[in-house]
């Protein structure tokens, strides 16, 4: 395998392995969009592994199963009536392994047998090399391909969208696709349970707002930036009502909080950022969040003023001490920082 260094996704050289039937060696994947990753992993699978010869061909382990002598025993196993055996690593962190195991994982990944294809999967665990220790790292990065995936961007996502509500004999607008991104988090694992839901639910062909609502219910950060945006227009009644779903949610008051402060440093940058003219790429790129994400907030930011992003930022850190030190009821403080914030909008 050509050498890959560790930045960059390396997603489209993967693509273009499985559709040439060329895999490698040894993989590394890692990254917030799991859909995607175990898409990936099942391709691998299904190229590599017959079904009939898989539980002899097809090796997992996980942190509580693996030890290095497992792995290499199932690394050097000849394939059984096959071509290919596939050794599966979850959420093994190579680089806290002991050092005389690190030694033995660097002279294996050195070395893998031309039948053999390794992939270790981070999904909870991140993906961090220490390159100080150079024997393990040269290993992986002389033989491996990491494959980064991100989230994707909200065009890609949105196509994505709509091909799966029309294998479902459905339609829906690009507006709707980026609602729905936007209230889900906009990751694929979500955005499929939620476009089940709302096939099931919706008896029409074309998908309507009111379906999605129905069945579909946002993720902390989409309904803390609605509650803001609300602020920033002035409907402050809203915007408490919207602090009362959140409530019904059952989220913790500090979750909450912590969401509304990371919406307002963005706003804070995004500020920032208009004022020097530079735009939503540019935000995207300083705060590492999705375009569609990266324009809403430019769009809020044009609407607070840099004073009130200030004090919302003075506001919400003087609620997140009261919340830990004082014996007053959280749900409470986070009703008085709304009115507050409301009182600082008007005030302008």
């Amino acid at each position: 395998m050509v050498k890959k260094q560790a930045p960059g996704g390396n997603l489209p050289e993967l693509k273009e392995s499985l559709k040439r039937k060329a895999l490698g060696r040894l993989y590394i994947f890692h990254g917030e969009e799991v859909f995607l990753l175990h898409h990936y992993l099942e391709q691998m699978r299904k190229l590599l592994i017959d079904p009939l010869t898989e539980s002899f061909n097809f090796h997992r382990m996980n942190p509580e199963t693996f030890d290095i002598q497992s792995f290499a025993d199932a690394v050097e196993n000849l394939p059984m009536m096959a071509e290919h055996t596939m050794v599966q690593v979850d959420e093994v962190d190579l680089f806290k392994l002991a050092e005389s195991d690190r030694a033995k994982m660097a002279e294996l990944l050195s070395d893998l047998p031309e039948y053999c294809t390794v992939v270790f999967t981070y999904e909870t665990t991140p993906w961090k090399p220490d390159k100080r220790l150079k024997k393990l790292w040269e290993a992986i990065e002389g033989s491996a391909l990491i494959v980064e995936f991100a989230k994707q961007d909200s065009r890609d996502l949105a196509a994505w969208i709509t091909r799966h509500f029309a294998a479902r004999g459905k339609r829906i607008s690009t507006d709707l696709c980026l609602y729905l991104i936007d209230i889900t988090g906009g990751t694929m694992t979500a955005l499929a349970g939620e476009i089940d839901k709302i096939c099931a639910y919706s008896g029409a062909e074309e998908i309507r707002k009111s379906d999605i609502d129905a069945v579909t219910e946002p993720v902390l950060d989409a309904v803390v930036f609605q509650m803001t945006d609300l602020l920033g227009a002035g409907r402050y009644g809203n915007a408490y009502e919207k602090l009362q779903q959140l409530l019904k949610m059952q989220q913790e008051p500090l979750a909450i909080l912590g969401a509304v402060g990371n919406h307002f440093r963005r706003v804070s940058a995004a500020r920032t950022l208009l004022d020097s003219g530079k735009t939503a790429s540019d935000l995207q790129k300083l705060c590492g969040i999705p375009d569609f994400a990266a324009r809403k907030t430019m769009e809020a930011a044009r609407r607070l003023p840099a004073p009130f992003c200030r004090k919302a930022a003075e506001l919400v850190l003087e609620t997140d001490y009261r919340i830990k030190t004082s014996f007053d009821d959280p749900e409470r403080l986070l009703e008085l920082l709304i009115l507050q914030l409301a009182q600082e909008g008007r005030n302008g």
